[in-house]
């Protein structure tokens, strides 16, 4: 296949062309986000390295070697692989963050897929623990389409959300996507990270959104403030609220500095604030809120789980951990557990330089949260079960401004993944948003007498760092700003150098690598090294807590948005109160951001007005960005995008209640004068999901925005609210626990969309109302429901399969309007991937046809019995998946977009992950069609016995007698004659024949 000739190479090229042009027109990537969770293992025989490639849908394989690693080979598993785990020397287990499944991987060459299981809904973590350590355990959240509670309990208080299933990996089931031995339920939100006892019969799961015992009540709750007192600064006093007494109105101040009154707002309250108050919700004054609340906050953060019982259940549990968890290591001899996580700030009110605050809040009550907006910590959880925080930064004074020299060079943010020496005396911590990995000694972090100093950190040429895996003395890690996987040596430059950074292919477009920093890089974004954007938009998402980040510095700007109906003129005021955080995904066709729509303009004048956030908020003493790296930050936010909603049945079918919500949507009138669609408009063709960019009248004290409601199944798990006549229907008497302490409407306030959705309000009966519930949980997303979902034919379960691809195929050729997708825009596209003869193979079904397009271009289609048939012979096995539609070319045939399909590259000895390696090139460094030689870039140079045009040079010329040696070249007397060497080397007069040992090309004498 080497000697190709050039017409058939352009024949090639033309026919590709053809065949991909429609679907390379589309959007072939779709920005999800997702974040790393444990993107790096190590065979036990230390001789294979595996990483996960997140963005390219793949497995990557290494050997390491002599202190180094050398790619081996890439394997396709599921959409947004976060995290893989080593079985034995030949088996890995992908976790699929998009495809809700895991992907089991035989890592013999070629390696290939051989089954793949079924999950819940973002599986994030696996590990393998119990007897032998053959049970695995997935953690996911507590809903979607594979998940025994596929509505995830939307309606159902006191209930946990967090699930791990655990599945026997010497019996995984004769189902489709395997049966699960047992799912756990735990009492949290969605968990993220697990980790195992040395002795490996207990596993540990920890919670990503934990909270942190903060809640928020609604303005109703709060009392009036008096003209009078708002006149004279003085706090209003208690009142009566539905029957209730509660303490008074908002703390001080009263106006902005340009005196301009604020508006009444809810308020946010934390347990036990002022840590001497046990079992009391108090704001900043010390106030006791308990009336307001209506429900518990346990806060449980990491859970036991024992690996051997039959089957796995929770033994224990560990509150009060960190507000966002990431990740979780034991002392494989201590068996102390550490969790790295952030512990968020957002009962401290206002942002801004905190100049009017400062002169009314209570002493020892900071002014601000700039920069300080949640700091870096691990978590020791001991024997006894004693939870000891460490701050990772406690060097950091946030108050001063600007901040001193050094302290960001001392700082590690959002630290992430995590190592421990054989030893148990060092803890290797992964900083994502600085570039570097921390060290620190276990006793020393135990007993907090260490001190941050960059002398203990190992810096990284990418930023992003996340996983970390140990090796004698070598560490591994990644980085994900440059989708790379790194060798550190750890005997180098004091605490460990890096020695060898090998890229991984990225698929994004250049704008996502380019962007991406500014959300995660707190060294760039900030001033003292541990605050980002990311610090509450965790990954590109909302942190699931309420802020009040008003600014009492700040002026009063006029509301120019458009109003539904039209009113004003409307003002907002610097200091608005409490409002959760918004997720970055779906910022399209948005139009005004925030809540209030008070970044004004269509999305990207928006989202270029956060500039002052960076200086106001994270801190950076630098100032805003230039007019250019903002719009490189805006041009990577306006692309991530929601998950398919994981509430919708995978056929996209609306269930009976879900059905009658949505025929009330578009049916009657209900509030006032309009439907709901009227507010809340739903046109996914536009790319509107709830919102259009228009603010509504409500009447309320300040307007708003009408938001989309793509994500209501996000904010499930608060049930309890005081009673409020005229507002909400009924009232509750106190509920118990529950696991969130934020829920719907701007602040978190309201704890259900049933209780939204009251009769003072909107025209509803109550079925009305719960049917309206059920719509908005299964609301309509840019993805169809399917995208990502996946399924394995081996040899002996086509019979529990087959119907599961064949639905795939049907829906594949359904439209989907999305202005996301663009025109024409259907289900997904099926991409079929495995290995067959040997050979890796991909195929894409043609919807026109019913047929798959191989991966080599030339061949004919074939069916998908013919597929079928190939997973008859053991290591065929052919995985399907709903790829995004304009993704499946890139997907299954075109990896690297360059028009030449993959197994034709591989063909020609070109590399189908690099688009500037393809066939027919002279340079590529393949030798093909006409060409006697191709040195790739050394090509007509005096290092190369070959032309630039590919061509021999004439043997002993000046340009060939000294020094290199290369392909098809001999080294005899310093001169480069006809030979088998396949790697330029330098050629010395050794009278020897320079061989190829697969890295190097050496003198053999």
């Amino acid at each position: 296949m080497r000697n190709r000739n050039i017409g058939g190479l352009a024949a090639l090229l033309s026919l590709a062309g053809c065949i991909a042009g429609s679907a390379l027109a589309q959007t072939s990537f779709v920005a999800f986000e997702s974040g790393p969770v444990r993107p790096l293992a190590l065979t036990p025989d230390g001789s294979t390295l595996l990483a996960v490639n997140i963005p390219d849908n793949r497995l990557e394989i290494f050997d390491v070697v002599s202190g180094s690693i050398s790619h081996r080979e890439s394997v396709p598993v599921g959409m947004e692989p976060v995290a893989v785990a080593v079985r034995t020397n030949g088996e890995a287990w992908v976790v699929n963050y998009l495809s809700d499944s895991v992907s089991i991987v035989d890592l013999s060459s070629p390696a290939h897929v051989t089954r793949t299981l079924f999950t819940g809904d973002e599986p994030s973590d696996i590990v393998f623990a119990g007897t032998g350590g053959n049970r695995a355990f997935i953690t996911t959240a507590h809903r979607g389409q594979n998940s025994p509670f596929p509505r995830s309990e939307y309606n159902t208080p006191g209930v946990g959300r967090a699930d791990v299933w655990v599945f026997d990996a010497l019996n995984l089931g004769t189902g489709a996507g395997g049966d699960a031995l047992t799912v756990v339920t735990l009492f949290g939100d969605k968990p993220r990270a697990l980790a195992v006892s040395p002795d490996g019969s207990s596993v540990y799961a920890g919670i990503f959104h934990s909270g942190n015992q903060t809640t928020a009540l609604v303005e109703p709750l709060i009392c009036d403030t008096s003209t009078f007192n708002l006149n004279n600064d003085i706090v209003q006093g208690a009142c009566t609220v539905g029957g209730a007494s509660m303490p008074g109105g908002i703390p001080l101040p009263h106006v902005n500095h340009e005196d301009e009154v604020r508006p009444e707002t809810g308020l946010i309250v934390k347990l036990n604030r002022d840590g001497s108050s046990p079992g009391i919700w108090q704001d900043e004054l010390g106030r006791n809120w308990n009336n307001a609340v209506r429900f518990d906050l346990p806060d449980l953060d990491v859970f036991e789980i024992d690996a051997n019982a039959n089957p796995p259940v929770e033994i224990d549990n560990f509150a009060s951990v960190g507000t966002i968890l990431f990740n979780m290591v034991t002392n494989p001899v201590s068996g102390n557990i550490y969790v790295s996580n952030t512990d968020a700030q957002n009962d401290v009110r206002f942002e801004g330089p905190g100049t009017l605050a400062s002169t009314v809040k209570p002493v020892g009550e900071p002014a601000t949260v700039r920069g300080n907006l949640a700091q870096s910590r691990i978590s020791v959880i001991d024997g006894s079960g004693t939870v000891t925080p460490r701050h990772l930064n406690k060097h950091i004074t946030y108050s001063d401004v600007p901040q001193p020299v050094g302290v960001e060079d001392d700082s590690l943010a959002t630290p992430v993944g995590m190592a421990v020496s054989d030893d148990g005396t060092t803890l290797y911590v992964a900083a994502f948003g600085s570039a570097k990995i921390g060290v620190f000694d276990t006793t020393e972090l135990e007993n907090d007498t260490f001190v941050p100093d960059s002398a203990d950190h190992i810096a990284l040429s990418g930023g992003g760092a996340s996983g970390v895996v140990l090796d004698g003395d070598r560490l591994f890690t990644m980085t994900r700003f440059n989708n790379s996987v790194v060798v550190v040596d750890l005997n180098l430059g004091g605490v460990g150098a890096e020695v060898q950074s090998v890229s991984l292919h990225n698929p994004e477009p250049q704008s996502i690598v380019d962007g991406r920093p500014f959300l995660y890089d707190a060294r760039l974004t900030g001033s003292n090294g541990e605050a980002s954007c990311s610090s509450c938009h965790i990954f590109g998402d909302l942190d699931s807590l309420g802020w009040d980040l008003g600014n009492p510095d700040d002026d009063v700007v006029a509301n120019a948005n458009p109003f539904v109906g039209g009113g004003g003129p409307f003002e907002f005021h610097p200091m608005k109160g409490p409002m959760t955080t918004q997720s970055l995904r779906g910022l399209a066709n948005m139009g005004p951001q925030h809540w209030r729509g008070d970044r004004q303009g269509d999305e990207v004048m928006a989202f270029n007005a956060f500039n002052v956030a960076f200086p106001g908020l994270v801190g950076r003493d630098e100032g805003e960005f230039t007019t250019v790296e903002m719009q490189m930050f805006t041009d990577f936010a306006l692309q991530l995008t929601y998950p398919p909603n994981p509430i919708r049945q995978l056929s996209n079918a609306l269930r009976a209640d879900e059905q009658a919500g949505f025929d009330r949507y578009f049916g009657a009138n209900t509030d006032g004068g309009t439907n709901c669609n009227g507010c809340h408009t739903l046109a996914p063709v536009n790319g509107f999901f709830g919102g259009d960019g228009r603010s509504s009248v409500e009447g309320e004290t300040q307007e708003f925005k009408v938001p989309h409601l793509r994500n209501q199944y996000q904010k499930i798990g608060m049930f309890g609210m005081p009673s409020l006549p005229g507002f909400l229907d009924g009232g509750t008497a106190h509920t118990g626990d529950q696991i969130r302490g934020f829920g719907f409407l701007h602040d978190g306030a309201i704890d259900t969309v049933r209780r939204f959705l009251n009769p003072f309000t909107f025209s509803l009966t109550s079925t009305e109302r719960d049917e309206l519930e059920a719509f908005m949980m299964a609301y309509d997303s840019d993805l169809p429901p399917v995208v990502g979902q996946q399924v394995t034919r081996t040899g002996t379960n086509g019979a529990a399969v087959d119907s599961v691809i064949n639905g795939g195929i049907t829906l594949a050729s359904l439209s989907y309007p999305s202005e996301r997708l663009g025109p024409g825009a259907t289900m997904c596209d099926i991409v079929a991937k495995g290995v067959v003869a040997g050979e890796a193979r991909g195929f894409l079904l043609d919807t026109g046809t019913g047929n798959f397009q191989p991966d080599r271009v030339a061949e004919p289609q074939v069916t998908i019995a013919t597929l079928r048939s190939f997973t008859n012979t053991v290591g065929q096995e052919i995985t399907f998946t709903c790829a995004p539609f304009g993704s499946g070319t890139r997907m299954a045939l075109d990896r690297d977009e360059d028009t030449f399909f993959d197994r034709d590259e591989l063909d020609v000895g070109t590399d189908p992950a690099d688009p500037n390696n393809f066939p027919g090139q002279c340079g590529n460094g393949v030798t093909e069609g006409g060409e006697q030689c191709d040195d790739g870039s050394l090509n007509g140079t005096g290092s190369s016995c070959c032309r630039a045009t590919c061509q021999f040079k004439a043997n002993g010329a000046a340009s060939c007698d000294g020094n290199i040696c290369t392909r098809t070249d001999t080294c005899t007397a310093g001169v480069c004659s006809a030979g088998p060497c396949a790697d330029a080397q330098a050629c010395t007069s050794c009278g020897g024949v320079c061989e190829d040992t697969g890295s190097e090309c050496v003198c053999n004498n």
